[in-house]
């Protein structure tokens, strides 16, 4: 690798993918990708290679830097190169392609919230737009310097310094904590005083509290504590007409929340600096087990009579036939569930014992349950294993990902939320809907498949995955374009077949479509009269949601180019 030139603090990021740089798939992990590839793209091209830091030549930055900036202010081409894009498929392979149309001009690492006031204040003299960035984990072009012509320059504001624990009630337990704290230094701040936040996105290791807030960031629970709303008890936001701070309070009737206008608002309103939030002590007892259905559709019904229960499981991830297979789960076609409960309090087995009841109605059958406490860890070998298996399948898929854009196989999710009586036409409309795409669009048939992430009593959060040859002679342009026409087919479908657009990976520019379908105008007018009031510049994050009053951004991003 090139030498880095950086302000940032925090272990080099692998600028053009998942993962810190220093990570590499292991040699069965690089053999298993191989074996997906030959599957996927049998005859295809050679593996092209990821990119260089060296192979790129970004334009100098269009607005210098200032004297009083210049401690914090990078212009850095490593920077700048993290700071372009996010995570998405069509983001990793613009990489690919040394495809950076929208750098962002400057990185800003503030270091105080005066930094942040400063810097708002000088963007919105020179007409420069502000892009809030934690993790850089965006999935829907939340973080990308694409804000049409209306700006002079733009600023990647990377919240990397606000990283720290503040202060703890152990009474009402919850802790106050900066914004750019990392999900893995929250967890062990919290850790030697007996807590834990316990939301673990996949993008855990590389995401933030402010990231998390801003984006409504769904987590490691199944039920209950599904989104990090639940864990807020009050935020703290800076803009550029001040700061925005609500009151810490188990819940209030006061009027319409402050903490809920923040709370999925992806950075158009202002930074989220701090928040209070909710914190659980650490689990003591656990129960796991795997069940399998003969069919998705027994699953999802046994899944949708345990989430009506009251039991309110951890977790609950009902995996699809096509899910089972790919991931080699079960020899035998059939569902599987991994059914999970925990607690600090006290034992779970009788909340599992009726989970499993509910289940076997519905032809569900499982191995011998899998408990644990502190002291005791859950056997591998008991039936759990399989969930194990699959967890870290999940877990590792993005690193898969990196490689299997060289070979231009098209790897990518999608997610929505739907009520239980429309679910069933939900999913057999969008799994014959996307395998219809991708043998349109790319000529050759894919693979779909379907999981639950999380389940409400009145309905569940389905998570599909698409696998597809993006263009047969391994052309990455070609398979840009043909994901883009995907990536718009799923965001029609869900929509369409009355699902959300997203359930937990937020709006950005790629979802923004489907947003307006599915939200009021006259809400869309209110949020944007609620952003003008608080950033009556419209400096920041413009394009993401809505665009600001009185400038025309657009539906930009990689899938659109107003």
């Amino acid at each position: 690798m090139a030498q880095i030139e950086t302000l940032s603090k925090r272990p080099a990021l692998r600028f053009w993918g998942w993962g810190y740089a220093d990570e590499h798939l292991s040699e069965q992990e690089d053999q298993l990708v191989e074996m997906m590839a030959k599957i996927l793209a049998p005859g295809s091209a050679c593996e092209v290679s990821p990119p260089r830091l060296s192979d790129f030549n970004l334009p100098p930055a269009r607005h210098a830097v200032p004297k009083q900036f210049q401690a914090f202010v990078s212009t850095s081409s490593y920077d700048r190169l993290v700071h372009s894009y996010g995570k998405s498929f069509g983001d990793i392979v613009r990489m690919f392609l040394r495809q950076i149309t929208n750098p962002p001009d400057w990185v800003a690492f503030p270091q105080s919230e005066q930094d942040i006031s400063d810097l708002l204040a000088y963007a919105e003299q020179h007409s420069m737009a502000v892009i809030p960035f934690g993790g850089g984990t965006s999935v829907c072009g939340g973080v990308e310097a694409d804000v049409g012509k209306g700006y002079a320059a733009t600023i990647s504001l990377d919240m990397q310094h606000f990283n720290k624990v503040l202060e703890i009630d152990s009474v009402s337990r919850a802790a106050r904590v900066q914004g750019g704290i990392l999900g893995p230094d929250l967890e062990q701040q919290l850790k030697p005083h007996g807590y834990t936040l316990r939301h673990f996105p996949q993008s855990f290791r590389f995401s933030t509290l402010g990231g998390w807030i801003a984006t409504r960031a769904g987590g490691h629970f199944s039920s209950v504590y599904t989104h990090i709303d639940d864990f807020v008890q009050s935020i703290r936001l800076l803009t550029p007409s001040g700061i925005m701070e609500s009151r810490r309070l188990p819940g209030s009737g006061a009027g319409p929340s402050a903490d809920r206008l923040v709370l999925g608002s992806e950075g158009i309103l202002g930074v989220v600096t701090e928040a209070w939030v909710r914190l659980q002590s650490l689990p003591k007892w656990k129960a796991s087990v795997t069940v399998r259905f003969p069919s998705f559709m027994a699953g999802a019904e046994a899944v949708r009579l345990i989430s009506q229960s009251g039991l309110f499981p951890s977790n609950c991830r009902l995996l699809d036939e096509t899910e089972v297979k790919w991931n080699s789960l079960a020899s035998e076609s059939c569902a599987l569930l991994v059914l999970g409960f925990e607690s600090a309090d006290h034992p779970v087995n009788h909340w599992m014992e009726r989970a499993l009841e509910i289940a076997s109605t519905q032809g569900g059958h499982f191995k011998p349950i899998a408990y644990s406490t502190s002291d005791i860890k859950i056997d591998e070998k008991s039936g759990n294993s399989t969930a194990n298996a699959w967890r870290n399948a999940f877990i590792r898929m993005p690193y898969y990902r990196n490689r299997l854009v060289g070979f231009g196989i098209i790897a990518d999710t999608f997610e929505t939320a739907i009520t239980w009586d429309k679910f069933d036409a939900l999913y057999a409309g969008v799994k014959s809907d996307m395998e219809k795409a991708i043998t349109d669009i790319t000529g050759q048939p894919g693979l779909v498949s379907c999981r639950f992430t999380h389940i409400y009593p009145d309905g569940p959060a389905p998570y599909f995955t698409f696998f597809a040859l993006g263009d047969e002679n391994g052309d990455l342009v070609n398979v840009l374009e043909n994901w883009r026409k995907l990536k718009c087919a799923a965001n029609d479908a869900v929509v369409r077949l009355g699902g959300t657009v997203t359930h937990h990976h937020a709006v950005g520019r790629d979802h923004r479509s489907g947003y307006e379908q599915q939200s009021p105008e006259l809400y869309r007018q209110t949020l944007a009269a609620a952003k003008a009031s608080l950033d009556p510049k419209g400096v920041l994050n413009p394009g993401v949601l809505i665009d600001p009053q009185g400038k025309k951004v657009g539906i930009r991003g990689v899938l659109f180019d107003e």
